[in-house]
């Protein structure tokens, strides 16, 4: 199965780039990821716990990002195993392109399970794997263009959700 997407991103093509390959900003965007460790280069470990239908599963397997060009595209790709309940494995290639007022982002992703998981029927893989894809590059768009910390700080009655806001900013070092 193949998705695809464009996304308009308020922020310089710098400053998308900069947050695509850092693993903090990945493990906070990736749905259910509880750890990310590793490096660019080798790949990134990574644990990711999900539920699809009736079945939950503790993924763990490695992260990579390919097809580096600098400033432009990447390829995204993992391969996960969940005992029982199967495999996962999937990949996206991205790319970026200056436009007005910020980056856009598109994106092609390509996702396959097995096992357990492949038991459920393609239309709710299908349809969790849109889910997946959507909210990961959901969460990186608000990454990236959160508000500053000072901005949230400063607002009178900000709860926690708001003094969250501008956490992403930090990572990327803003």
């Amino acid at each position: 199965m193949k998705l695809s997407d464009t996304r308009d991103i308020k922020a310089t093509p710098g400053e998308v780039w900069t947050a695509i390959l850092n693993p903090e900003v990945l493990k906070e965007c990736i749905p259910g990821c509880e750890s990310l460790s590793g490096s660019v280069a080798e790949g990134y470990e990574a644990v990711v716990k999900q539920k699809v239908g009736p079945v939950s599963a503790t993924f763990t397997g490695l992260v990579q990002l390919s097809d580096i060009v600098e400033g432009k595209s990447l390829k995204i790709s993992g391969e996960g195993k969940g005992g029982v309940a199967g495999f996962a494995k999937g990949g996206a290639d991205v790319s970026f392109e200056p436009i007005e007022g910020g980056t856009r982002l598109t994106y092609v992703a390509e996702a396959s399970v097995g096992g357990k998981i492949a038991q459920l029927g393609s239309r709710i893989i299908d349809s969790f794997a849109k889910k997946l894809a959507d909210e990961f590059f959901t969460r990186f768009q608000e990454a990236v263009e959160e508000p500053e910390p000072a901005e949230v700080a400063g607002e009178e009655g900000a709860g926690p959700e708001e003094q969250k806001k501008g956490w992403f900013k930090r990572l990327l070092g803003g």
